[in-house]
């Protein structure tokens, strides 16, 4: 077989190497990451993946789905790269409180359309970030600390199995399958759509405050003051930023679901700390999450890690307050707990995580930066290893880690035996496979 077989089947566009267009098709929005694949397969629809897979199946060729390529983690060389961003429909039913979303669509879509009708997802800080691989990784939203992981707010998946099988996958159809793709990324089948639970969204206050890196010890006592007091409708994230040809820089993001006024109250300790360059704070509307943190919305090069915390410990706060950020642009942490750490009996593969911060690090991953950056990375998480627990958010993995490191020993084993039950030849894979 040949990819004339597939062009043929797809309504879809077909690129190979030298195909006019194919580098900007295999290029994933981290474009640190190299993608150089057999094959790009744009999807018209979910006939058009089923055919690709089946296709695949046949010739023994792994098919990796992507609609943005944010997750994206190299190492596909051999593989049919599918593009499911055409399948981006977008359904909201208010009375029922449901979502029923394409593979392609984003967060901003989703969260225009539900905002309309007072209601929300549970939706992280870029609009551009696509809902499906974003929930099949478990998905951390900024009101995680009130409703838990996005993956868990999953009714329904719409998937095309490792033979090219279209079904709908639900907890009384396929548990197994439906406890994987929760939370267990995206290695049992490619997902063409999901239905979600939306929830109230009674108002939005939020923002980001910032203030010249002269504060930055007041304004890490403020944030772990507030986040010792917060209730679960909030989230506050701490940063330090290092801009480019910028002076150091501190702030605090705030996002608040409920009632604005109780947001504004909740936050009024930041005015304490003076001379503040920026305060964002305000009343907004859900689909403006994105613009608490207004982070790129276009492909860039970046060098990130995540490390779960187990504490604030003297060598954290050390770390955090006395350490440089540069050639890092920004050390962040993430005020975890709420529903994010309760285990739930119905919840998928991600199950509960019981840190209760989460630390972020962020570097540009231009060449003559990326040595010195990678190396700032490592000594900061050197300086704080005795505080992190080695366990990570699925969405948080890096290129140079696996699947093992978002997951416990007894949940890689059953996610490990449903691959083998489901893909014994591995016809889907994905970004970072359990097997």
């Amino acid at each position: 077989m040949t990819f004339d077989d597939v062009r043929g089947a797809v309504r879809g566009a077909v690129l190979v190497p030298g195909d006019e267009g194919f580098d900007a098709a295999a290029r994933p929005w981290n474009v640190t990451v190299s993608q150089p694949v057999a094959a790009v397969v744009t999807a018209a629809d979910a006939a058009d993946v089923a055919a690709v897979v089946a296709y695949a199946a046949s010739a023994g060729v792994p098919v990796v789905a992507q609609p943005t390529g944010h997750g994206a983690a190299g190492g596909i060389e051999d593989a049919i790269l599918l593009r499911t961003g055409a399948l981006n429909r977008v359904e909201i039913d208010p009375e029922r409180r449901i979502a029923k979303v394409g593979a392609g669509a984003n967060w901003g879509a989703v969260q225009a359309a539900a905002g309309a009708h007072g209601l929300t997802g549970l939706a992280g800080s870029n609009p551009v970030v696509g809902v499906t691989g974003y929930t099949l990784g478990g998905g951390l939203s900024w009101f995680g600390r009130k409703y838990g992981w996005a993956s868990d707010a999953v009714h329904a998946f719409e998937i095309v199995d490792a033979t090219g099988a279209q079904a709908r996958v639900t907890a009384a159809s396929d548990p197994e399958l439906f406890w994987a793709l929760r939370g267990g990324g995206g290695d049992f089948a490619v997902v063409t759509g999901l239905e979600l639970e939306l929830f109230p969204a009674p108002g939005l206050y939020g923002g980001r405050v910032m203030w010249p890196g002269t504060r930055t010890a007041d304004v890490f006592e403020l944030f772990q003051e507030l986040t010792a007091s917060a209730p679960e409708e909030l989230s506050v994230w701490f940063h330090r930023f290092q801009f480019p040809d910028a002076p150091p820089m501190v702030a605090l993001d705030i996002a608040y679901l409920g009632d604005p006024a109780v947001g504004r109250a909740l936050s009024a300790p930041l005015d304490a700390i003076g001379g503040a360059i920026a305060d964002k704070r305000g009343e907004l509307p859900i689909a403006a999450l994105g613009d608490i943190t207004a982070e790129p919305i276009d492909p860039s090069p970046s060098l990130s890690r995540g490390e779960l915390l187990t504490d604030l410990g003297d060598a954290v706060v050390k770390t955090v307050l006395e350490g440089p950020v540069a050639p890092l642009v920004n050390i962040q942490i993430r005020h975890l707990g709420g529903a994010l750490a309760e285990s739930r009996p119905d919840g998928g593969a991600r199950g509960p995580v019981t840190e209760p911060y989460l630390l972020y690090l962020l570097g540009l991953g231009l060449p003559h930066l990326t040595d010195a950056v990678k190396a700032r990375r490592r000594a900061i998480v050197d300086a704080v290893s005795g505080h992190i627990s080695g366990k990570k958010p699925y969405t948080f993995l890096t290129p140079e880690e696996t699947a093992a490191a978002a997951f416990d020993a007894p949940t890689l084993d059953r996610l490990q035996a449903i691959k083998r039950a489901r893909d014994p030849r591995t016809v889907v894979r994905a970004n970072y496979p359990v097997l």
